[in-house]
């Protein structure tokens, strides 16, 4: 679904990303991982247009990409759950669900009773600023906000950070569903190791904006793994 070939970016003078070869498929969670400040939000960004990137290539459902503002890469099917959330907070929930209207056709404002069944809070909560929910509930509606804008690629980063338990499983499960319905890729990146090892079909590990390690999760060596990401 979505490939990069050779990317690279920079903050002003500064290579943070170094010739990043990256694949995810549809149907499978590609999760990347690796210590702070190695440079796997900045390539979140770079696929999401947010911060451009300085070379390479990204290829979507077999169409190259050219570089493009954050809104451009949303309609063409990228969407993303940002580290902290970013919902509105004074807004409802029912309006900050409808601001994912904004990449859609008139013909498909609506919010899809799935999101419902996927987090049964919001329903409850749709008259209740964004501000007013607690942190695991606000990740909640930043994903439903992102699914339903309808990506081919969805893109989260770090959606259990300051979440309770309960919540994180709630959102791996989520995670799972998606997964097996097979028409999005899903590119997570997280800190948590327990979590992402658990969902993961591939892997990769950055270090120093390049990538150390990568592979099918199911052919590497955990101990391993954990070591790389632990550096």
């Amino acid at each position: 679904m979505l490939t990069t070939t050779g990317l690279t970016l920079h903050y002003g003078g500064s290579q943070i990303l170094h010739e990043i070869d990256f694949q995810a498929k549809a149907g499978q969670i590609t999760c990347i991982m690796g210590p702070n400040g190695v440079g796997k939000t900045s390539f979140l960004k770079a696929l999401a247009g947010t911060h451009p990137r300085s070379g390479g290539s990204i290829t979507l459902d077999g169409q190259s990409l050219p570089v493009s503002r954050a809104q451009d890469m949303a309609r063409r099917g990228l969407s993303v759950v940002p580290q902290g959330r970013m919902i509105f907070p004074l807004l409802t929930v029912r309006e900050n669900l409808e601001t994912a209207f904004a990449v859609l056709p008139r013909s498909e404002h609506r919010i899809p009773d799935e999101m419902f069944t996927l987090f049964p809070i919001l329903k409850d909560f749709l008259d209740r600023r964004g501000g007013d929910l607690s942190g695991g509930q606000q990740q909640q509606l930043a994903i439903a906000r992102a699914l339903i804008m309808k990506p081919k690629v969805l893109l989260l980063d770090e959606p259990t950070e300051g979440i309770q338990p309960s919540i994180i499983q709630d959102i791996g499960r989520v995670l799972t569903y998606l997964k097996a319905k097979g028409d999005m890729a899903i590119i997570l990146v997280e800190q948590y190791f327990e979590f992402a090892w658990g969902l993961a079909d591939q892997v990769y590990v950055f270090r120093r904006g390049s990538v150390s390690v990568h592979g099918r999760a199911e052919e590497l060596d955990k101990a391993e793994v954990r070591a790389a990401v632990s550096v």
